[in-house]
């Protein structure tokens, strides 16, 4: 197969995957380029019924998976991960189109996404039991087992990888998997990966690809046949989320929001400084739950990094990333817009200073930077999943950690101090997921936990060691020789 044919969408244009390309009863959505506006295809919009009909298939189909080798299921997934780098600069290109990423950051995302699916690789191959000590002359072990059927919800802003680290993992280890990809990107979040597992060999029944918006997504917690929800989105997403699973008690995994603290020491490099700032706030015109969305500056230093991040701000242009001259691309949508720019006018009312951007054309948001933020002010509490750099003073430590611990999210935090003791004792105080000494907040890859407290999620964790813990469940079996009489 030639590698500009992968995706061709003859093969699943109009359709989405039940074991295998189907018409859907809810009818079809098109997919446009946020840039432009532009049809890139269309794809089968399913609602609660087809999600029901996946979930019937994908129980029917558990339990063979499951009694399938380990390591023929590691063979299928190193083989999709060899299919996802294979034809990663076509499939990069359709990340590019559809999310508005520049064609390095979908690149990051085909990397990652094999290493993902690699790593889940190893886990279908790692030892999950041990033996018990018992009262008797019983034996006794615990084993871990899959949940069965694992319904996966997916976002926008990473499609390929926030859907792929989830998938790969619950296949890995025995489960089937119902997805729903967000409906803005249902190629790079959904038809991508039914295509390479296809190609890979998956057995039909154990992935189905399902595009749609909330009443899928409901369908998928309230389902009898799901044993078990993994949504990345937002918080007020998550929350409805965990709702329904709690009412149907099936098990779920929350990966939501931050609004992420950069703490800038006094003896910090004002040049490396800033970089960081500019890079964990601007990436991906900020739309990234990891985003730097408070820069805490010590107040010594604090008009030199200023200085640095607006004119790093006013040399990033915003445009069509298909041109390769832009630095940000599109924000998702007029709403996203809204969303933006009505914190940043909040804050400039409650007396902040507008330094750089604060204004757009169309979705293509300029890179902005506000200072003299405060508590009290949208720019400093909410998650703005725009391209802002809200700076902050502080003018100790301690009043640093008071700033960024008032946040209700905990999700990912960084420091950076040429005093590397000093650097970790103050991160210690930070009541986050995910810590990064001497670096900025946007960090994620498939050997690490990765997860939040409060509102960015509820204390489960996905990849690396977590992997195991959350997509199975300890199942006790003791064996005697014979059975025994009781006294009853």
């Amino acid at each position: 197969m030639h590698a500009e044919r992968f995706l061709d969408t003859a093969r699943w244009g109009g359709l989405a995957y039940i074991s295998d390309w189907q018409e859907t009863l809810a009818g079809t959505i098109n997919v446009t380029d946020p840039a432009n506006g532009n049809v890139l295809a269309s794809v089968g919009l399913c609602g609660a019924a087809d999600v029901s009909r996946a979930a019937k298939q994908a129980r029917a189909a558990q339990k063979d998976w499951a009694r399938t080798p380990p390591s023929r299921r590691a063979a299928i997934l190193n083989r999709a991960a060899d299919l996802l780098e294979q034809h990663g600069a076509e499939l990069a290109s359709w990340i590019t189109q559809e999310s508005g990423s520049i064609h390095s950051k979908a690149m990051i995302e085909i990397e990652h996404g094999a290493l993902f699916i690699r790593h889940a690789a190893s886990l279908a191959l790692q030892p999950t039991g041990m033996f018990l000590p018992g009262m008797d002359d019983r034996t006794n072990y615990a084993r871990r087992v899959p949940h069965g059927v694992v319904g996966v919800i997916s976002p926008f802003n990473f499609p390929l990888v926030l859907s792929l680290r989830s998938i790969a993992a619950a296949i890995a280890l025995g489960n089937t998997v119902v997805h729903k990809p967000d409906p803005r990107t249902p190629i790079s979040g959904g038809i991508i990966i039914a295509r390479i597992f296809e190609e890979a060999g998956l057995p039909k029944g154990v992935l189905h690809v399902l595009p749609g918006g909330a009443d899928p997504g409901e369908a998928l917690c309230s389902d009898p046949n799901i044993a078990m929800v993994s949504f990345t989105g937002s918080a007020r997403g998550g929350a409805k989320v965990g709702e329904v699973c709690g009412r149907h008690l099936k098990r779920v995994q929350l990966e939501l929001g931050g609004k992420n603290a950069l703490i800038i020491l006094d003896d910090a490099d004002l040049d490396i400084a800033a970089s960081n700032a500019a890079w964990g706030a601007f990436l991906h015109q900020g739309q990234i739950c990891m985003a730097t969305g408070l820069i805490l500056v010590d107040e010594k230093i604090e008009q030199g990094i200023t200085e640095r991040l607006v004119a790093k701000a006013q040399h990033l242009p915003a445009g069509d990333p298909s041109t390769n001259r832009v630095a940000l691309g599109p924000i998702i949508s007029d709403t996203q817009v809204e969303t933006i720019q009505k914190i940043v006018d909040d804050a400039v009312a409650k007396g902040a200073r507008l330094l750089a951007g604060g204004t757009h054309e169309g979705h293509f948001y300029a890179a902005t930077v506000l200072s003299g933020v405060k508590p009290g002010m949208l720019a400093f509490e909410e998650e703005i999943f725009g391209p802002v750099a809200c700076i902050v003073s502080f003018d100790t430590d301690e009043q640093a950690v008071e700033l960024a611990n008032r946040s209700e999210y905990g999700l990912a935090a960084g420091v950076i101090s040429a005093n590397l003791g000093r650097a970790v004792t103050l991160g210690d105080q930070l009541n986050v997921g995910q810590l990064h000494i001497n670096d900025q907040t946007v960090n994620g890859g498939p050997y690490a936990p990765f997860g939040g407290r409060g509102k960015s999620g509820n204390g489960t964790r996905v990849g690396g060691p977590a992997d195991i813990e959350e997509f199975t469940q300890w199942q006790w079996v003791s064996m005697k020789s014979a059975a025994t009489p009781y006294p009853f």
